[in-house]
């Protein structure tokens, strides 16, 4: 069973180097699962944070599930993630430094249908960083462009 469901943030690669990644599962309630399986889950402005030695997304938008009752989920919610111990002390030591962040980079389902979500540590970019990453990816397509004429 191969299932399409892949939220992702297309801004992280562009804001941020990334450095490790990591696999997590997520805490949710009942209809949230139900929302993200219909693809109605954002990631865009969410970042994860650390807190009492667990990591937490904060600001993933997850709409509320339409055939819910009056006991549907709040869409913006701070949302656990799973990790193991050896993970979570590798990103406290990496938030100690500043300037450092964790980033969710894409949502997925597996397929025994666990809702998961790959993070990354990251530090963010200057402004030239990000026009130089921009050059590339210009000059990258001329190439490529070029190359299919011949």
């Amino acid at each position: 069973m191969q299932n399409q469901i892949n939220i992702k943030n297309k801004k992280a690669r562009f804001e941020y180097h990334l450095f490790d990644k990591f696999i997590a599962g997520i805490v949710l309630s009942g209809t949230e699962i139900k929302s993200i399986r219909n693809s109605k889950a954002s990631i865009l402005e969410a970042y994860c944070i650390f807190e009492n030695n667990e990591v937490w997304i904060r600001n993933m938008h997850i709409t509320a599930y339409e055939n819910g009752s009056i006991y549907n989920h709040k869409p913006r919610t701070d949302r656990k993630l799973l990790l193991n111990k050896k993970e979570i002390s590798k990103i406290e030591k990496f938030l100690k430094v500043k300037g450092n962040t964790i980033v969710p980079l894409k949502m997925f389902i597996t397929d025994k249908g666990w809702a998961k979500l790959e993070i990354a540590t990251a530090q963010g970019k200057k402004l030239h960083d990000k026009r130089h990453d921009m050059k590339e990816k210009d000059d990258k397509r001329d190439m490529d462009r070029a190359m299919k004429r011949f």
